[in-house]
Formats: C-alpha cells, structure tokens, sequence
C-alpha cells in the first residue's frame, strides 16, 4: 500500500527546528485514524550538522551583541559584577572554613601525641613493674636444694583429703 503524495509545509521556529506539516485531504480514503496520524507535525533539525541534532536551550543560544552604551548592557554587567563579588566571598569564606579545620586538627593531633607519649610511658613503668614482681615470685617458688631433683608436692595435706 503506497500512500498518495501530499503537499508539505515547512517552517522553522527560533530554536534552529524545522518543523514538516504535511496536509490530509478530506476525499483522502485512508481511514480517519491513519488520517489524523498523518497531521501530527514533525520535528528535523535545521541544521543537521549543528548540536547533534538537538536544539540549543535559550541561554546557549547567540545573542546578538548588545550596545555598550545601553541599558540593558549595563544591567547584565551589574548582576555579573555582583555574581563574581559573591562566588569570590564564597571561595575566601570556604578557603578560611579550610584552614580553621587544619588548625583545629593539626591541635588535636599534638594532644593526641602527647596522649600516645604518656600512655606509652605508664606502659613501660607498668611492664617493668610486672616484670620485677614475676621474678621475685619465680625466685620465690624455686625448689630446695636438697630436695634431690624431685619436685615436691604442693600441699602434703590435701594429698591426704585433710
């Protein structure tokens, strides 16, 4: 089934998009629902090559230059003006919320260091106190020398269930 030529219409809207009409006739014999497929406009770009095919948002789109002169311009160099005082605020205001943190770290690392230090120090005491106890309890606990080489019992009465 080949569908009867019908004339086209093309007009580009501002975005750079031509948009393709095509007009049903009314003693057309295609049916109403093929009909009234055929009358919905379609979208090609203008200029294929440009954007990838995809029309351009209102603030990417070239302006025309405006008069240094006029009104408008100065308008658009104020609001600039006064969005690059703020954006540079911010980045002062960012840059000194930055050093406040690294000296506040930087001071909670040295307690922490000195914590280390003294911790460290109480270990060692408490070691060398461990150490000295544990040797005194081994030399304690050695066993007589006229005992034969034979261990000793630890309690003679318990042996005996008194």
């Amino acid at each position: 089934m080949s569908r009867p030529s019908q004339p086209k219409h093309t007009t580009a809207d501002h975005n750079g998009v031509s948009v393709i009409q095509s007009q049903s006739h009314a003693s057309s014999a295609l049916p109403a629902a093929v009909a009234g497929l055929q009358q919905v406009p379609q979208l090609i770009p203008a200029h294929p090559t440009s954007a990838g095919g995809k029309a351009l948002p209102p603030s990417k789109m070239k302006k025309p230059p405006a008069d240094k002169d006029s009104e408008e311009y100065r308008q658009r160099r104020e609001r600039n003006n006064l969005a690059v005082k703020k954006s540079r605020m911010r980045s002062k205001q960012k840059a000194l919320d930055t050093q406040q943190r690294v000296n506040e770290l930087k001071e909670e690392n040295e307690r922490l260091e000195a914590k280390i230090k003294l911790l460290s120090k109480e270990l060692s005491v408490l070691k060398d106190l461990f150490l000295e106890h544990a040797h005194n309890l081994a030399d304690n606990v050695q066993p007589p020398a006229g005992a034969g080489g034979s261990s000793p019992a630890p309690n003679s009465t318990s042996a005996n269930g008194q």
